[in-house]
């Protein structure tokens, strides 16, 4: 899952003995009847887009995802496992593409950490490395573009209240929110030393402009809360999407913010987001901008007139939080060469939410 990637054989070791007791995981499968009186065999990480730990094993004659949080735990980190395993049990009968859940532990005395187990998907991550045939197939490519919004469009419809997710969000002023809390997380970083500000762009504009053209009516759904391409595995040898995964950042909220979001991030023949890496960037025969609008509104019936604005937010939003790492990065407490990039993927953002209010 993830990246589709593993790590050095060594290092699966380490991971082995300091994040999970493979004695204790057995005996809680064997309570629960998961394949019973079997050692648990090739446990191994499973790289991610995030601080999460993902491992893979075998038993018996079946194969396993375990994801729980990082080795050092964050002040949040069980919240957010326990949030995902219970987004993933609510649409376990829909037709959202994820990964199936298989069984979860929110206790943490089992192994440390609260954890679930998932079933392994079959896919690819076409950000990290664009394989053959999609390589060599603009039509390949645009439906893949085409299927990443329907996936997304999927998840929107559902109705969060039907599957049990009424208070899995605060929806009441949910759009109300959105400037003043991320223009507060741009504020908090001046408590980093060596970080020099934040010269990265009108941001007065773009807020005000945000506040001044906020949608006056929208319609709580789930929200994935970072959907791009680097978050979806599309099937191997197709164009269909496997699983949405990383659902860290799930919540109620306005489903349109994840469209705006995959706008925002959207792969161009000219590269995309500046500082954002991708295997896409320069591969042409995605959709435009207008066919992805189009393609997201077949399949829902939310108003998608004010979709700039969810656009605009999105470049807010996601450029405030990439900056926070150039703010580390400048305090020695994040890797420089990173937070230079993804300084300039802030930059980028910003620009294009210039763009896109000029032409509004």
């Amino acid at each position: 899952m993830g990246k589709n990637a593993e790590r050095a054989a060594e290092t699966a070791e380490v991971v082995d003995q300091s994040v999970v007791d493979v004695a204790s995981l057995a005996s809680w499968m064997d309570a629960r009847e998961l394949v019973t009186g079997s050692d648990i065999r090739d446990l191994r990480p499973l790289s991610g887009g995030t601080q999460n730990i993902m491992l893979r094993f075998e038993r018996g004659d079946r194969s396993f995802v375990l994801r729980r949080g990082p080795r050092h735990l964050r002040e949040r980190s069980n919240r957010v496992i326990r949030r995902e395993m219970r987004l993933l049990a609510a649409i376990a009968d829909t037709d959202v593409p994820h990964p199936k859940l298989i069984a979860p532990c929110p206790e943490e005395s089992v192994l440390g950490a609260a954890f679930y187990l998932m079933e392994p998907v079959t896919g690819i991550n076409v950000a990290v490395e664009l394989p053959e045939p999609q390589a060599s197939d603009p039509a390949m490519r645009h439906g893949m573009g085409l299927s990443v919004v329907d996936a997304i469009a999927k998840l929107g419809a559902v109705d969060h209240l039907a599957v049990g997710l009424a208070d899995f969000g605060r929806v009441e002023g949910f759009l109300d929110r959105q400037v003043d809390r991320w223009l507060g997380e741009l504020a908090s970083y001046q408590q980093y030393p060596g970080y020099p500000g934040a010269s990265i762009g009108d941001v007065s504009t773009v807020a005000e402009w945000l506040r001044r053209n906020q949608p006056a009516r929208w319609t709580p759904g789930i929200l994935h809360g970072d959907y791009h391409f680097a978050n979806v595995l599309f099937e191997p040898a197709g164009t269909a999407v496997a699983a949405i995964v990383d659902w860290e950042m799930c919540t109620v909220g306005d489903p349109l913010l994840d469209l705006g979001w995959l706008l925002a991030t959207w792969p161009h023949a000219e590269g995309g987001v500046a500082g954002m890496n991708s295997a896409l960037g320069g591969h042409s025969g995605f959709p435009t901008e207008a066919e992805v609008i189009a393609r997201y509104a077949q399949h829902s019936t939310r108003d998608l007139s004010g979709i700039q604005w969810y656009a605009v937010l999105a470049c807010f939003k996601l450029g405030i939080v990439l900056e926070g790492t150039y703010a580390r990065a400048c305090a020695g407490q994040a890797p420089e060469r990173v937070g230079q990039r993804l300084h300039a993927a802030t930059l980028s953002l910003f620009e294009q939410a210039s763009r896109r209010i000029n032409a509004a």
